[in-house]
C-alpha cells in the first residue's frame, strides 16, 4: 500500500441499531490507485458501512474522511470526491441514458461545456454511444450497471465505491463490470472499495478486508489470507475465518 495519505480513511467507526451492533470499531483505508475488496457474508455490516461512507447515516463514533475531508463536518467536500454504484439499481428508467448523465453532472455543478465532452467520451469508451438516446428501461441489467458506473465517473471522483454492484448479474456481465472498474482504477488512479460476498471478485483486488459480524477480521493481500488459513483457496480461507457463514443467497439487513 502507498505510504501517501489515503484517499479514503475509516477509523474506529461504530454503529448501533438499538442493542444490535452493526459495526464495531471498524478501520480501513484505501490508497490512490488501489482496489480494496470488502469481503463479507450477508449481514456482515457491509451495507451499513457504505451508508456511513456515503453520508446517508452518521456513525455513532469514529471518523470517515475522503481526501482529508471529514464526512461529518464537511460532507459536501467529502461527497464531491466520491463516485458510488449502489447495490440497489438507482436509474430513472424513464430517462434516456444521456439525460440521466446530464442530470448527475448538473447535481455536481458541472457546466455543460465540461460535462458534454466527458459524457461523450465515457459513452464511447463503454460502448454505449449508439444507445445514448434510449430509455434506461430498454437496457439489460448489465448495461444498466454500466450506465451507473459511467454516471459515477462523470464528475471525475478520486474514490469509487461499489456496493455489491454485481448482484443479479450473469457471470459474463459481472466479469465485464469488474474489468471496467479495474481499467478505470488504472487509468485514473482511482481508489476503489468493492464490497462483495462473492469470493472470486475479491481475487483481483490489491487488498482484501474481511468483515464479519461488524468487525474487521482480516486486512491484507488475498495470498496472505490464503496462507494464514492453510494455503488453500481464498474461498476456503474466507469460510474458515467467518466460521463457514453463508456467502450466497438473499441479502439480510447489515
Amino acid at each position: 500500500m502507498s505510504a501517501a495519505a489515503p484517499v479514503l480513511a475509516c477509523r474506529e467507526v461504530s454503529k448501533h441499531y438499538g442493542r444490535t451492533v452493526a459495526l464495531d470499531a471498524v478501520s480501513l483505508t484505501v490508497a490512490a490507485g488501489e482496489m480494496v475488496a470488502l469481503l463479507g457474508p450477508n449481514g456482515a455490516g457491509k451495507s451499513t458501512l457504505f451508508q456511513l461512507l456515503t453520508g446517508l447515516f452518521v456513525a455513532d463514533s469514529g471518523t470517515v474522511e475522503v481526501l482529508g475531508a471529514d464526512m461529518r463536518r464537511d460532507p459536501v467536500r467529502a461527497l464531491a470526491q466520491l463516485g458510488v454504484v449502489f447495490q440497489q439499481p438507482a436509474l430513472d428508467l424513464n430517462l434516456s441514458v444521456r439525460a440521466s448523465l446530464r442530470f448527475h453532472a448538473d447535481l455536481h455543478g458541472l457546466p455543460t461545456a465540461v460535462s458534454r465532452p466527458r459524457i461523450d467520451a465515457l459513452l464511447q469508451r463503454f460502448g454505449l454511444a449508439d444507445a445514448a438516446r434510449q430509455l434506461a428501461r430498454e437496457f439489460s441489467g448489465g448495461n444498466r450497471r454500466k450506465v451507473e458506473l459511467v454516471r459515477a465517473l462523470v464528475h471525475e471522483p478520486r474514490v469509487l465505491l461499489m456496493d455489491e454492484a454485481t448482484v443479479g448479474l450473469d457471470p459474463a456481465s459481472r466479469t465485464q463490470l469488474l474489468d471496467e472498474v479495474l481499467r478505470a482504477q488504472d487509468e485514473r488512479g482511482l481508489g476503489v472499495l468493492w464490497a462483495t460476498h462473492l469470493v472470486e471478485e475479491a481475487e483481483r483486488a490489491q487488498r482484501v478486508v474481511v468483515l464479519h459480524k461488524g468487525k474487521v477480521r482480516f486486512d491484507g493481500t488475498a495470498a496472505a489470507l490464503r496462507d494464514a488459513h492453510g494455503g488453500g483457496t481464498l474461498e476456503q480461507a474466507f469460510l474458515q475465518l467467518t466460521g463457514g457463514g453463508r456467502h450466497e443467497g438473499k441479502k439480510t439487513p447489515a
